[in-house]
């Protein structure tokens, strides 16, 4: 199959349709999970699949799989390819589209070209990855790996007080099959970056074989509402600016660490939020990643000292919940080698690289062996309409992804 390619015009053409799938009054790309934008598109990935002669299986979380088995392997665990379809709000085109429909390019290639493979081949697209409208992020995949309760995802409150399981109902996708049905025998996520790093040094593909580990919490600080212009600054329970401090705390001490650690407050909200009132209370989001798991803690620790500290010095009440916590990953090594060698073979630069993003993959990690292909971001720019990965990169890297899934599936 070292000849093989994907079908360019197919995939370029799917992924800019998906694309326009989904958008609200104001042209934004808003297909947030179980939304009726999200039905749309899950629409038209479904007429897609059984175009390409795929059965159609779907699980009671929703995530969708497109199943391609014969009488000789059906008794063989599958090679899943995969990622996402639903979106951020005002999002690009490519985040998480781009894998679902280059797998299923892949199988389609592969079934036009008579190969025969060994194992089933499966393209799927899991819930609610992006995490906009319903918590965790990547519940979808979670939930499938056995990460998370089925009922308790289902039970998931959105930010508009919708429930997920109800909503899948409504839109047509809470499934029959029980997450998990499918045991693969390995996963190969195709991504665009999302960051620099391709592009700044010129290469072509990253063979990804890790992924940061991530600590989502929620701080909320409660000092005390006062007069902007009658308390002394000496005499202040001021929730804002102890907010400060903490924002200040974390970009220093990730900004002087050695590793790899970064840290983003992206959230914050001031309550009783007036510009002549000392605020009462502040909450806000953090996020902290590493690669590395004992970084990661040290740097979870260091925050609650830090706080510790913060609530004895500032007057201020402080309390922290846990909203997310996924420990660092590292990827099948041969599944790593396998897109090195098919990068190589095809022309495309190459090189191992870390994972700065939450992925499926990450997920399914913990059932099967699994890595993820990066293709270049231009200016790392994602989650935003400016998002763009040029057509030859796509292409280069689905048939990067067509190489290890023949590869895979003929184990």
């Amino acid at each position: 199959m070292s000849n093989l390619t994907i079908n360019a015009d197919r995939l370029l053409g799917r992924i800019q349709e998906l694309g326009g799938i989904g958008r609200d009054a104001q042209g934004r790309l808003v297909r947030v999970a179980a939304s009726d934008m999200d039905k749309l598109g899950r629409d038209r990935l479904v007429g897609w699949l059984e175009e390409a002669g795929l059965e159609v299986a779907i699980d009671r979380i929703g995530n969708i799989f497109g199943i391609w088995k014969t009488g000789a392997n059906e008794s063989q665990a599958p090679v899943m390819l995969g990622s996402h379809i639903d979106t951020v709000i005002d999002a690009g085109i490519y985040d998480g589209c781009y894998g679902v429909l280059a797998g299923l390019e892949a199988i389609e290639s592969l079934k036009e070209a008579g190969f025969a493979p060994a194992r089933p081949l499966v393209v799927a697209a899991f819930t609610n990855e992006e995490g906009v409208r319903f918590s965790p992020d990547m519940m979808g995949s979670l939930v499938f790996a056995g990460g998370r309760d089925l009922e308790e995802a289902l039970a998931s409150v959105g930010t508009d007080g919708t429930v997920l399981g109800k909503e899948l109902e409504r839109i047509g996708y809470a499934g029959e099959h029980e997450p998990g049905f499918l045991k693969p025998h390995a996963y190969v996520e195709l991504h665009v970056e999302q960051g620099p790093v391709l592009e700044r040094e010129g290469i072509a593909v990253g063979a990804v074989e890790n992924l940061q580990g991530i600590s989502w919490q929620r701080i909320t600080i409660d000092g005390e509402a006062n007069h902007a212009g009658t308390t002394p600054m000496s005499m202040r329970r001021d929730a804002g600016v102890a907010a400060a401090r903490v924002i200040g705390f974390l970009a220093d001490r990730a900004g002087a660490s050695s590793t790899r650690t970064v840290a983003t407050v992206g959230t914050i909200a001031f309550e009783p939020n007036a510009i002549n009132v000392i605020p009462s209370r502040a909450t806000f989001t953090i996020d902290l990643r590493d690669p590395d798991e004992m970084h990661l803690r040290e740097m979870e620790a260091a925050l609650v000292a830090f706080l510790d500290k913060l609530a004895a010095s500032a007057g201020v009440t402080v309390q922290a919940e846990s909203l997310a916590r996924f420990e660092p990953v590292t990827f099948d090594a041969r599944i790593v080698s396998l897109i090195e060698d098919g990068a190589r073979g095809a022309g495309p630069s190459c090189r191992r690289m870390t994972s700065g993003a939450g992925h499926d993959a990450q997920m399914i990690a913990r059932v099967a062996p699994s890595a993820m292909i990066f293709v270049p971001s231009r200016g790392g720019i994602s989650h935003s309409p400016a998002e763009f990965t040029a057509p030859d990169e796509l292409v280069a890297g689905a048939n990067i992804l067509l190489d290890v899934a023949a590869r895979l599936a003929a184990d």
